[in-house]
């Protein structure tokens, strides 16, 4: 059943519950009171009652009119007056329910009485020593319950317009609580039919959990976005790196044919543009490498010294120094030693390629708290704009002033350390130093 459809139903039924138990309370309460009326009036008549049948009886026949008048005016009753002969006195026509209660006291006794649907009616014998017998009939209404004259008479009516009632404030309520969830659901279906620019309206301010799922939707349609924007690019990039070796290649194949006795010169160019290929798809598949098992204990000290001892060899032909400083305290990670080995060796190279001539690399090692060790490579380059300090972890991604491909590399580099320091846990990042470029690496120690 759908949601809507259930909060609807449950606020409808709860709704009409209650209204119908008031109604049935308010019938019911009625009737008590109505019964106890009916059974106070036969033992104590009204204090006006007793004085009216004591002037019937004793004031002359001519005044009788007047007494009658002035007892109607004063107590919202009506009194019929009627002789042996059944007449009524004051020539007022007898409804049926006077002629029915006049009848019951001629059958016997002092006094009658009579309940309808609208009036109560009294009767009572006295007896005048100028006309004999005389009935007087009283017909009043009834002093009903606040809650029964509030609800009327009509039962079901009642109900029916309460259910009505109800029911369509219930709709009202149930589609405003349903409404941001259709909203959600249609969002949903545009974005799994491959809308990614799809998004929920928020409110800034009085929102209510509705818009915090909006939100969490709108984050992860942002998120999906990218993700899936990036994959794109990297296979546009991907495409691109592989053209260029594999255009080289047919061309020395081609070479070849042509000219079968000097095919022998083109086998190292061939033998080089493979390599080339084998290295880019082995970066390819360390950048996209997941989840891996971190089962050794590290010492980043000698891990570090090593790595900066095969960089020394490298960055003195380039004239290039590389000072590592390690610190004094032991930092331990737990980790997988060839994937950060590949990570710092990335940043060390990153560093060595973009350092002019005669400049310095300085690598060094701290720990900054009991759980965290920062490791930093700082370089005397050309730097990296402001604007695409985070963008150069992506992959292929080249700065136009200083990555250009006659500096070597592919742009993978940066990007399989991150991802390898990610898997240990840790985060890396860039900023400028003003002499060149800093890479900050943040690891978690291990607890032992």
């Amino acid at each position: 059943m759908p949601l809507f459809l259930r909060i609807f139903l449950g606020f409808w039924l709860v709704t009409a519950a209650v209204l119908g138990s008031w109604l049935l309370a308010g019938e019911y309460l009625d009737s008590l009171f109505t019964e106890a009326e009916d059974r106070r009036g036969p033992g104590g008549p009204p204090r006006f009652v007793v004085r009216l049948f004591y002037d019937l009886q004793h004031q002359p026949l001519g005044a009788l009119e007047e007494v009658v008048k002035t007892v109607e005016q004063q107590h919202a009753v009506r009194i019929y007056l009627l002789d042996n002969a059944g007449r009524e006195l004051l020539s007022r026509r007898l409804p049926p329910a006077v002629e029915e209660i006049s009848a019951r006291l001629d059958r016997g006794g002092r006094r009658a009485f009579l309940r309808t649907e609208r009036y109560h009616l009294v009767a009572h014998r006295l007896h005048r020593e100028d006309i004999g017998r005389l009935q007087v009939v009283l017909r009043f209404t009834p002093s009903r319950s606040w809650l029964a004259r509030t609800l009327g008479s009509h039962l079901w009516l009642r109900l029916l317009v309460a259910l009505l009632v109800s029911g369509l404030l219930c709709f009202a309520l149930s589609r405003l609580l349903t409404r941001r969830l259709e909203h959600l659901r249609q969002a949903a279906g545009e974005l799994a039919a491959g809308h990614l620019d799809t998004r929920l309206a928020v409110r800034q301010r009085g929102g209510d959990e509705t818009d915090q799922l909006a939100r969490d939707f709108n984050s992860m349609a942002g998120q999906l976005q990218q993700r899936i924007d990036a994959e794109r690019q990297l296979l546009s990039d991907v495409s691109h790196e592989l053209r260029s070796p594999l255009a080289r290649l047919q061309v020395a194949l081609a070479l070849a044919e042509r000219q079968p006795g000097q095919a022998g010169a083109q086998l190292p160019r061939l033998a080089r543009e493979v390599q080339r290929l084998e290295a880019l798809i082995d970066e390819l598949l360390q950048s996209q490498r997941g989840q891996v098992a971190l089962e050794e204990h590290l010492d980043l000290r000698a891990l570090l010294a090593d790595i900066c001892a095969d960089a020394r060899f490298e960055g003195s032909q380039r004239d290039c120094r590389v000072i590592c400083d390690t610190g004094e305290t032991e930092a331990l990670v737990m980790g997988d030693s060839d994937l950060l080995r590949r990570a710092f060796d990335n940043l060390l190279r990153n560093a060595l390629t973009y350092s002019p001539r005669g400049t310095t690399i300085r690598v060094s090692l701290r720990c900054v708290s009991p759980s965290q060790a920062r490791i930093q490579v700082e370089d005397q380059g050309p730097g990296v704009p402001e604007a695409d300090l985070e963008r150069i972890f992506a992959p292929f991604y080249r700065v136009d002033s200083a990555r250009t491909r006659e500096t070597g590399g592919n742009g993978l580099g940066l990007a399989i350390a991150r991802r390898a320091i990610e898997a240990h846990g840790g985060t890396l990042r860039a900023k400028n130093t003003g002499t060149g470029l800093c890479l900050i690496v943040d690891l978690p120690l291990s607890p032992d």
